[in-house]
């Protein structure tokens, strides 16, 4: 009998590394904005721009990719930015409105994930182009309000924080009523055989 493929441990490969690296940046990044190093906040928060982008493409080139890393990858998204919106509320440089869009929605998709999950069990739901959309629309819009400090007098920064806010809120709507109506069609479909992972939707 031959040897049995060795099982690779998720949490030594390469791209939960670097996901594991971003979710290590947010006290870091909550640090610098409170003490209102905005350089050091801005440099810190495109790293983790950088280790966000290279994880899934380590994981494909080094055919790395696990169920761990699909949860993972979405969580840690989910913590650093929802991380920033509070911080940056508290120190008045996000507006109520985003920070209340985007919690709510995020809040809702769980609900109704949890929910489910009791109900019937497992779905898989693939995170939707609205949803992906939405997370670089929030991703803009902190790069854009941190920006602004580091540059104020730079007008296409003004400009560029007013667009990637009003993208963030009209994707925070369109996303979630795009995951309410993908739920709604599918909550009463039969389970796959084999039931599979429930992903995060984006």
């Amino acid at each position: 009998m031959g040897e049995e493929p060795r099982r690779l441990n998720p949490l030594r490969s390469a791209p939960n590394l670097l996901t594991l690296l971003r979710m290590c940046l947010a006290p870091f990044l909550v640090a610098a904005i409170l003490e209102e190093h905005y350089a050091l906040s801005f440099g810190l928060f495109l790293a983790a721009g950088i280790t966000d982008a290279l994880d899934g493409t380590l994981a494909r080139l080094l055919k790395q990719r696990s169920t761990f890393g699909a949860y993972l990858d979405p969580v840690a998204d989910k913590l650093l930015l929802s991380t920033l919106f509070l911080v940056l509320l508290h120190e008045g440089l996000m507006p109520v409105t985003v920070t209340v869009l985007v919690f709510g929605r995020d809040v809702g998709i769980l609900l109704v994930s949890a929910l489910l999950y009791a109900a019937v069990g497992r779905r898989e739901f693939h995170p939707s182009i609205w949803g992906k959309a939405n997370t670089l629309a929030q991703i803009a819009a902190v790069s854009a309000v941190l920006l602004e400090k580091v540059t104020p007098d730079w007008y296409w920064v003004e400009a560029f924080r007013t667009v990637a806010l009003d993208a963030t809120i009209a994707l925070t709507i369109i996303s979630g009523l795009h995951y309410a109506w993908t739920v709604s069609r599918r909550s009463g479909a039969p389970a796959a055989n084999g039931v599979t992972p429930n992903k995060p939707p984006a």
